[in-house]
């Protein structure tokens, strides 16, 4: 079992920045792929990026330049800092873990095993 808890969501101004969190707890030895993902209202949950095992990212087209997924293993901690925050930037973000590198690959939610709670991100012109 793996259990994920985000941190650092919060309301900010156009062309602000947030540093999200994700605490990784539980069995995390074989977790190959980690995910940030996000959920506006009336909208389904999309990938924002995720990061492989061996260091390899991927960004949505939306967020590339803007945003950048990390990790630090010995912290046990995944992250997302988002710069330049446009108010379509919206919604509630979620971390999700999975055993497998096809999640990064698929980037569906559905790939992903596990899942934190949300914390939600609000930009205001």
């Amino acid at each position: 079992q793996v259990q994920l808890v985000e941190s650092g969501g919060g309301s900010v101004q156009s062309g602000g920045s947030l540093r999200l969190s994700c605490a990784v707890a539980g069995y995390t030895y074989s977790l190959q792929c980690m995910g940030w993902f996000r959920q506006a209202p009336g909208k389904e949950r999309v990938m924002v990026a995720t990061i492989e095992i061996d260091g390899n990212t991927r960004h949505a087209n939306s967020v590339k330049g803007r945003f950048t997924i990390s990790q630090d293993n010995a912290k046990n901690t995944l992250y997302l800092q988002m710069n330049s925050l446009k108010p379509e930037d919206t919604a509630m973000y979620y971390c999700a873990a999975a055993y497998s590198t096809y999640a990064c690959r698929s980037i569906q939610p559905t790939s992903f095993g596990y899942w934190g709670q949300g914390t939600q991100v609000t930009v205001s012109s």
